[in-house]
């Protein structure tokens, strides 16, 4: 099967910046409700102070989707596996470029005869305002090796990889957002002082062990490398670069906790593992999130 007909559902950082590369180059769609419609179409999306014009679809439009990519924040995916139903054949492959390690597996529940391939987006922070990304373009996705994907990200231009372990691979992306995403948005740092605080080193080494345990726990495999590849991983963040966490919490939104420290909370639980660390983090976001609450409501 040769891919050209595309789905993005989600146009935050991620989306925006694939759907900006996907443009012209396929048969591209934009997945959206009706309020988010109109929303775009009175303030175009723009990514690096480019404004798009993008081909928008509704849920209830007809429409035989190749490739259906999921870019959401998690609050959304029980929305997005809804939405993209009328689009989803037996020849549709569906990415999640969602953080945490679980998208995939609520999404082959949803559709337990198509291809929903493990995958995720690695690369410098992209900061969003509202309709508007700027993202430096350094980034590309990691996804499990397919054919046709192979074949479409070639043909199109699209950075991607594919490793020899992808459960490692996810692993591995999860790790650092758990330390890095949570601790920045609770001690309002960017990527470069998190490098540059050995403390905070120290308290990274100890979310990954809780990791590593769970994980060995799940089966995965390669992990005595884990803390040096996780470290590694944040050493290539650009030093400006705010997580997405961080800027969630600077913007009054509600964060991704629950599929971060929230995921390896309840894991714990399920296979026996202490994890306090994580909890402490969990708790110190729900304190954040609750004094953003506050501050929206009494302004």
């Amino acid at each position: 099967m040769s891919i050209n007909n595309v789905i993005i559902c989600g146009l935050g950082a991620v989306g925006l910046t694939y759907a900006a590369k996907l443009k012209d180059k396929c048969c591209l769609k934009i997945l959206v409700d009706s309020k988010r419609l109109e929303r775009y179409r009175r303030e175009k999306p723009s990514l690096n102070g480019v404004s798009f014009e993008f081909d928008y679809i509704l849920p209830d439009d007809s429409f035989e989707a190749d490739l259906i990519i999921i870019s959401t924040k998690a609050q959304g995916l029980d929305s997005a596996i809804e939405s993209i139903k009328n689009f989803v054949g037996e020849k549709t492959i569906i990415l999640s470029l969602l953080n945490g390690i679980s998208s995939e597996e609520r999404i082959a529940a949803a559709y337990p005869s198509v291809a929903v391939l493990k995958s995720y987006f690695i690369g410098h922070s992209a900061v969003r305002t509202g309709n508007s990304v700027t993202q430096d373009g350094i980034g590309k996705i990691i996804a499990e090796n397919n054919s046709e994907i192979i074949d479409f990200f070639t043909r199109v231009g699209v950075d991607y990889s594919t490793p020899d372990d992808i459960n490692y691979s996810m692993w591995l992306k999860f790790t650092l957002n758990l330390f890095s995403n949570q601790v920045s948005a609770i001690m309002d740092m960017t990527f470069g002082d998190l490098k540059q605080n050995a403390a905070f080193i120290d308290f990274a080494k100890k979310i990954i062990t809780e990791v590593r345990e769970i994980a060995s726990r799940r089966g995965v495999r390669g992990l005595e490398n884990l803390e040096k590849d996780a470290l590694h991983a944040l050493s290539l963040m650009c030093d400006e670069g705010k997580t997405s966490m961080h800027q969630d919490i600077l913007a009054g939104r509600k964060t991704e906790v629950e599929i971060f420290a929230g995921e390896i909370i309840r894991l714990g639980k399920v296979l026996g593992v202490a994890t306090p660390y994580n909890q402490v983090l969990y708790d110190m976001i729900k304190i954040a999130e609750e004094k953003n609450e506050h501050r929206v409501y009494t302004c």
